[in-house]
């Protein structure tokens, strides 16, 4: 892995404005993707992963959401200062997104081939090739069975598993330099699960790319990630190696999302679980967002929002009692 980040962002602020008012969905969000490094974005579902996702590469909803603040940095060029036309450039080519949902992510009047050559159609080679013969190296790549077959069939034909991984070939297609992962796997059953995962591993490797990798699953982040950044309510809230947060997890909202996964070593008669909900968006706190759900809450909590300290080599946590 690059030392080098690919990727940056820093001090993202994106926000719905909203009849009932605004909705600071993304908050201060700062973080780094080094190269041929798998970054995993971690937490509860609404605390602004996707949207994180979608202000990077600029597919906010047009009238309702805008990126007020921060920057996006791919290779050092602000991406929130780049023109229409020049994202366009950029999505696909050089940062790539495989969505959660790969029913909804394929037209299903189009081919798997037309919507391949969609794609590979942006990136020309030399060599001569059919844009069909690509298609067909490229679902060969991704391990689809008889890609020859499967270019002339619907999106209906094909099963998640094999769909998923079409919308991992049409995301590679281009080479680019990121790709963001969206829970990937959220539709496939757990054995299939683990192949995709392991052909995203294999494909990242091979490729050099760097991986966002978006999942409210810790077992999918032991697996898949190098880095684990923990959200919270439109923060991260804490950011580190994987074996360091696993063994030494500092934030209290990142030790109950650990402790909340079924380990089968050991027996119990019930699951652990966070009590309480996140605080309404529209609505936050001045202090720790996770204040009212957490064990450890002191008065200082509910009056100012913990900055970001050094807990270890490149650990870093946003808890009063790591102060």
């Amino acid at each position: 892995m690059d030392s080098a980040p690919v990727l940056e962002v820093r001090n993202l602020h994106t926000h719905f404005f909203l009849r009932r008012g605004v909705v600071r969905a993304v908050d201060g969000v700062s973080f780094s993707l080094g190269r041929g490094e798998v970054l995993g974005l971690v937490g509860e579902s609404g605390c602004g992963k996707s949207l994180t996702a979608l202000s990077i590469l600029r597919l906010l909803p047009q009238e309702a959401a805008r990126t007020i603040e921060g920057r996006v940095l791919l290779d050092g060029e602000d991406l929130l200062e780049k023109s229409p036309s020049d994202m366009r450039e950029v999505r696909g080519q050089r940062i790539a997104m495989i969505l959660q949902d790969p029913q909804t992510s394929l037209n299903p009047v189009f081919t798997i081939g037309n919507q391949l050559h969609e794609a590979l159609a942006r990136r020309p080679e030399d060599s001569g090739r059919s844009l069909r013969e690509r298609a067909v190296d490229v679902l060969r790549r991704v391990r689809l069975a008889a890609p020859e077959q499967r270019v002339v069939q619907y999106p209906h034909e094909l099963s998640g598993g094999m769909k998923q991984r079409v919308v991992g070939a049409i995301a590679i297609s281009c080479a680019p330099e990121v790709m963001i992962a969206d829970e990937p796997t959220t539709a496939l059953d757990v054995t299939i699960q683990l192949q995709y995962l392991d052909l995203l591993k294999e494909l990242q490797t091979s490729l050099g790319m760097g991986i966002l990798f978006i999942t409210h699953d810790f077992g999918v982040v032991a697996r898949m990630c190098d880095r684990v950044a923990v959200m919270y309510a439109g923060r991260i809230v804490e950011t580190g190696p994987v074996r360091e947060i696993f063994d030494n997890p500092v934030h209290p909202y990142t030790q109950a999302l650990i402790a909340s996964v079924p380990k089968l070593r050991d027996q119990t008669e019930r699951l652990r679980a966070i009590e309480g909900q996140p605080p309404a968006l529209s609505d936050l706190p001045v202090g720790c967002r996770f204040a009212d759900r957490c064990p450890h809450a002191e008065p200082r909590c509910l009056e100012k929002y913990p900055e970001a300290v050094t807990v270890g080599e490149n650990h870093t946590a946003s808890c009063w009692l790591a102060a």
